[in-house]
């Protein structure tokens, strides 16, 4: 039996459902979500494994035009999607029309690979609606194949995902079948707590923070976290840690709950806010948070 293996790269404007279709098909809670556009900072590998086949998916940070350093390193995530891609999934939601960076766009139209155009969130949307919606993509992207699903109700999944099967190339596995993500545990954790934070805080709070796990000890049935909470300015540390500490024990509470029903094991997290001035400016600090190489 011949075995296939590639890279299915997931693109899109913010918000249209990416990490919400990787967590999805992988069945892993491994993309963090939240209503807030810039949620996907990183380009996040989720594995999905057969006894003939390996479906590499990656989650990409939403296409925006960038304002700062960070946003830039984003969209190099972005731009080294398309040059190691199988298969690209550019993803829309019902009622979009098109895609805010023209160049990205063009690279999609002249795309030498398979293109999937998936329509989401089509349950909140009508049939009528809905073909106008094919028809309108049909012309603006006709190298692409259409396929109307919604991401959150698993709704058009699995035929997608027969169709990115027939498409795959032959090749032995990239990676081991055991493994789910290129991301290792600490990453894991600190997306966790990043994405409570961007839950409870407002306005620029949210993407003025960072995270940085300094201890993952695995300790027989438990695991045994510390983690430091980034912010640009002391203001901010205030606001993050709340009266009393209530702000920070929120978000140490529930990042501690996902991560117990991640990893299956009792957790112990402590969490602890540092000033690390104008750090999303920075190239150094990028590099130190892995932005950039």
């Amino acid at each position: 039996m011949k075995h296939k293996s590639g890279f299915v790269n997931i693109i899109g404007n913010p918000n249209v459902g990416k990490s919400t279709f990787l967590n999805a098909v992988v069945g892993e809670e491994l993309a963090i979500t939240t209503p807030k556009a810039q949620t996907t900072r990183h380009r996040i590998l989720g594995i999905v494994n057969g006894d003939d086949y390996q479906v590499i998916f990656s989650d990409t940070p939403g296409i925006i035009k960038p304002a700062y350093e960070l946003q830039e390193s984003m969209m190099d995530f972005v731009k080294q999607s398309f040059e190691d891609a199988d298969i690209l999934l550019y993803m829309v939601e019902a009622g979009e029309n098109d895609l805010k960076n023209e160049a990205f766009f063009q690279k999609i139209n002249q795309a030498k690979v398979p293109v999937l155009l998936l329509i989401n969130k089509v349950d909140t949307t009508n049939q009528e609606e809905l073909e106008q919606m094919i028809q309108h993509w049909n012309e603006k992207v006709p190298n692409a194949e259409i396929y109307p699903i919604s991401a959150l109700h698993r709704f058009g999944i699995d035929k997608v995902f027969q169709r990115i099967l027939e498409l795959l190339p032959e090749s032995p596995p990239y990676f081991g079948k055991d493994q789910l993500t290129d991301k290792t545990e600490r990453f894991i954790v600190n997306e966790k707590i990043r994405e409570k934070i961007l839950k409870h805080y407002k306005k620029e709070i949210p993407y003025s923070v960072e995270v940085e796990t300094e201890e993952f000890k695995e300790e027989g049935d438990r695991i045994k976290i510390r983690s430091i909470i980034y912010v640009e300015r002391d203001s901010q540390k205030g606001i993050i840690i709340g009266h009393k500490g209530a702000g920070l024990k929120r978000i140490g509470t529930e990042a501690r709950k996902d991560l117990e029903k991640f990893f299956g094991k009792k957790i112990y997290l402590e969490l602890y806010v540092k000033v690390n001035k104008d750090w999303r400016k920075k190239a150094e600090q990028l590099r130190r948070f892995g932005y950039k190489e």
